[in-house]
């Protein structure tokens, strides 16, 4: 099993956006994370389309853009057009799932979709096979630097099952909280994508950081 570290933008300076993605490439990061926020799914409001086709421009790495947006099937082709690579849409924003995950996959990009903490791993349950990726969130979505829901371990574990299961092969994102102490029980428990902020970016030297990330998550894989 692969595991990829994502440094998520939230937690950066949005004023030395282009910094933080140089940061990203030196640390040997996987993905970057963008989390955009409408201000009614989720409180925050953060960014939209053109910042993405900016981003697209400034870094080679993939974009996993994590849509906390009401209606995303109502704007999913303008982030495909932006250069987004992967796509999430939170299950409890949208009464078309699957439509969403046909629009996201028919637009060249990875497709997922996204669970609340207070979600069953069941709302899942009818999209395995259509997902290339499903996002645990493991605090309640909307700000950075919160903390780590204990929780969220065993839903991990519970939705690799569930998916084998029905037949699909998901990759399971973990999305809040994320740090050195609690990589490997997240990757133990199955876990492959890990979205780290505050732990990055927070950090006096984040590209160090994305190096113990990943050095935490190698070593459980490795045990």
């Amino acid at each position: 099993m692969k595991v990829r570290i994502a440094p998520s933008l939230l937690a950066a300076d949005f004023a030395r956006l282009a910094d933080a993605l140089a940061v990203a490439e030196a640390g040997g990061a996987d993905l970057i994370h963008v989390d955009v926020m409408d201000g009614h799914f989720v409180p925050n409001l953060t960014i939209g389309p053109p910042v993405v086709r900016a981003l697209r421009k400034a870094t080679r790495l993939p974009l996993d853009v994590h849509l906390m947006i009401e209606r995303p099937e109502a704007t999913l082709s303008e982030y495909l057009d932006a250069g987004a690579n992967w796509i999430s849409v939170h299950v409890e924003a949208t009464d078309h799932l699957q439509r969403c995950l046909d629009i996201v996959r028919k637009g060249g990009a990875k497709a997922g979709a996204a669970i609340n903490p207070a979600t069953s791993t069941l709302a899942l349950s009818a999209a395995f096979t259509d997902l290339d990726y499903a996002v645990v969130m493991s605090v309640n979505p909307g700000w950075g630097g919160q903390k780590f829901l204990a929780p969220s371990v065993e839903k991990v574990r519970r939705l690799g099952h569930e998916a084998r299961a029905a037949g699909g092969r998901v990759a399971i994102e973990v999305d809040g909280g994320v740090t050195e102490s609690n990589v490997g029980e997240l990757v133990a428990a199955g876990a492959e994508i890990l979205v780290a902020g505050t732990s990055i970016y927070g950090a006096d030297d984040p590209a160090a950081a994305i190096g113990r990330l990943r050095e935490a998550a190698v070593a459980t894989v490795q045990a």
